[in-house]
């Protein structure tokens, strides 16, 4: 009989509070052999929890893939960039910059360790492949839902990982089966053989999972279930079929070349219909639903409270009540310690919002205010104020204020359970399939959704209403998102635009840019529009007939003031001046004279924001910066080092490195 290695050590660690209960009330087992492990209930879903703990590790999402993958795009960015670095000194940058920039080196000093991102989500597979397997021999799924449930559960698992490495590091090597001695060391496998692989994995789990809300299992969301599944076949399905940097000869180290696939099975015109219908099956459950309110989501988001009786809330990181660093590292920063933060820490604003982003929402979209802050709290003050000029934004949606049920204690985890997919994805990515279906209806009706919700019943001045919207080149060949990615009246410029505001702060644009064909083009062009606002010109001019003309060190350029007060009631900052009706106006209440709390930052929107003052360089140059002068060829990390060393000369680098 073959025994089976047990993983449930250390799985408590990093357990979510209902699988930490149902772990503790159960029954121990001497014997580990897989006939009783996979034949008994209990035993095998511990199994399946230690293939999420594996989440919980430091350089997995604990502390690495969810703080670095993500940025640079046309709505996020990282928090620094190579601006402020000499030419010469590039090689010297911090690498958390680097891997921002798409200019990843193989012996990255983040990453470049024995338990890398990599090696962890390989360790994953390995944990999700020995419960597949020791449930299909001894599960008796045929006849056992709740054994069927834990396979899919595992199989879910699986195809999430393997889409995850594909974002991450391109081709590797696939395994379906436990490690054997045969299959230790392997090169790459193109990852169309992946795809399909992952693929027909979502395709039996879904049969497998219950509904969110349906049993036991599905009651919060950092278990798998079927709405998941299914949303996540069909964000996979559009990544197989859609664009990336493929090298033209896998494991090589060929450079490779922007393209699509040539795999048959994984055309636009077999994957996509498929995938939409997994969409439809959501929409029609009835289990799966938007959040009436979009601030209320994002407040029981912080308070913890998404994992139960969220219905827009598909599936978590399943991390513990004490593990992870999302608050960590990506809300807005409080600074000098404070009430929600002690011993004095400094946390938040590791990222950033584009600086441009707040201008791309509608003035009565809900999400703006919500999503894009210019503030941050000050531990000496004791107070929230403005955080610098317009080059200074932060997320919004991220607060220790709110997490009340689970405070932050200032040290390096904070709990917060990250979001993997929402419902507004699946309305929104069906939009997008239905108009590449030619469905201009079902791709109206599930913008509308969005978007309704997002004004929140008011008028929108700068969106084009989801029913006017017309079906422009929206084709099946993949272009149709190329060609339409500027022109905000078709369906495709459309919900190119809306993913931007319902996700942003949520990583999944870079992704998107990349299946669209659209990464240097969405940069180049958000480079452009950074300059612009700087500069005051083109969308932006209003404000530069409102400007002052300064010179400083022989340098003319133009400023623009924003008005502030604090708002301690209310736990933020209002700000005056910016919105289309307030241009070079003053607050009502505000005179020199007579202030009213009012502050003015007089130098808010001007070129010398995005300066640095040592090198003479503009950050809005700087979204990517390589030796190829093109994210495209570094839109994929490399294997690393060590990694690469463990592996013996079985596996190689493409891309170039």
């Amino acid at each position: 009989m073959k025994k089976y290695i047990s993983i449930l050590v250390g799985i408590l660690a990093a357990m979510s509070c209902s699988m930490l209960d149902s772990a503790i009330d159960s029954p121990s087992q001497s014997s580990y052999a897989d006939d009783v492990v996979f034949s008994n209930y209990t035993l095998a879903e511990y199994n399946i929890f230690g293939i999420g703990e594996i989440c919980g590790h430091t350089n997995s999402y604990r502390g690495r893939i969810h703080a670095f993958y993500g940025t640079n795009t046309d709505i996020e960015t990282y928090s620094s960039n190579s601006s402020g670095i000499e030419d010469s000194g590039l090689d010297a940058a911090d690498d958390r910059i680097r891997m921002a920039e798409y200019n990843a080196t193989i012996n990255d000093t983040q990453n470049n360790t024995a338990t890398n991102a990599y090696n962890e989500i390989v360790a994953g597979i390995e944990r999700a492949n020995l419960c597949i397997r020791g449930l299909r021999t001894y599960g008796n799924v045929e006849n056992d839902k709740d054994m069927a449930y834990l396979l899919g559960e595992a199989l879910t698992y699986r195809a999430f990982f393997y889409f995850e490495l594909i974002k991450m590091w391109g081709e590797v090597p696939l395994r379906t089966e436990p490690v054997s001695s045969e299959t230790i060391y392997l090169n790459k496998t193109e990852r169309d053989e992946i795809y399909k692989v992952i693929l027909a994995d979502l395709d039996e789990a879904a049969n497998y999972l219950y509904w969110p809300g349906e049993a036991r299992q599905t009651q919060r969301a950092d278990r798998m279930n079927k709405a998941f599944a299914k949303g996540l076949y069909a964000r996979i399905a559009l990544s197989a079929a859609g664009w990336a940097w493929r090298p033209d000869e896998v494991g090589t180290g060929d450079l490779g070349s922007l393209r699509l696939t040539t795999d048959p099975e994984l055309s636009a015109s077999v994957l996509y219909p498929k995938a939409l219908q997994h969409l439809k099956d959501v929409h029609e459950s009835g289990t799966a639903s938007l959040a009436t309110d979009y601030t209320d989501l994002w407040k029981k988001f912080n308070n913890s409270e998404h994992l139960s009786g969220v219905p827009e809330v598909l599936w978590v990181i399943p991390f513990s009540d004490g593990r992870g660093r999302w608050n960590y590292t990506h809300a807005y920063p409080h600074t000098n310690g404070g009430p929600w933060i002690t011993n004095n820490s400094s946390r938040g604003g590791s990222t950033l919002p584009t600086a441009n982003l707040w201008f791309k929402y509608d003035k009565n979209d809900t999400r703006r205010d919500l999503t894009v802050v210019n503030m941050r709290w000050n531990g000496e003050t004791q107070g929230w104020e403005l955080r610098g000029a317009v080059n200074y934004w932060f997320w919004g949606k991220y607060r220790y204020e709110w997490m009340i049920n689970n405070p932050y204690n200032g040290g390096n985890d904070d709990g917060i359970k990250p979001i993997v997919m929402r419902y507004s994805d699946i309305l929104l990515m069906g939009a997008e399939l239905a108009a590449y279906e030619q469905d201009l209806t079902t791709a109206q009706a599930w913008l509308g959704e969005v978007r309704d919700r997002a004004m929140a019943g008011k008028t929108a001045t700068k969106y084009t209403a989801a029913d006017a919207l017309t079906l422009g080149s929206a084709a099946k060949d993949g272009s149709g998102m190329i060609a339409d990615h500027k022109d905000k009246t078709t369906i495709l410029g459309a919900i190119f635009n809306e993913r931007a505001l319902e996700f942003a702060g949520e990583f999944l644009r870079k992704q998107d840019l990349i299946r669209w064909g659209l990464l240097k083009d969405a940069l180049d062009e958000e480079c452009a529009d950074l300059k612009a606002l700087a500069n005051m010109t083109g969308d932006y001019a209003a404000y530069a007939a409102y400007a002052t003309d300064r010179n400083t060190d022989g340098r003319d350029f133009k400023t623009y003031p924003l008005y502030w007060k604090e708002d301690k009631a209310n736990q933020r900052i209002v700000f005056f001046g910016l919105d289309d009706n307030e241009i070079g106006k003053t607050p009502s209440d505000y005179t020199a004279i007579e202030p009213n709390g009012w502050n003015v930052q007089e130098r808010y929107i001007s070129s010398e924001a995005f300066r640095n003052s040592t090198t003479g360089k503009y950050s809005y140059d700087w979204l990517y910066r390589n030796s190829f002068d093109d994210p495209w060829p570094r839109s994929v990390w490399p294997m690393y080092n060590l990694t690469m060393s463990a592996m013996q000369g079985a596996l190689k680098n493409d891309y170039g490195y």
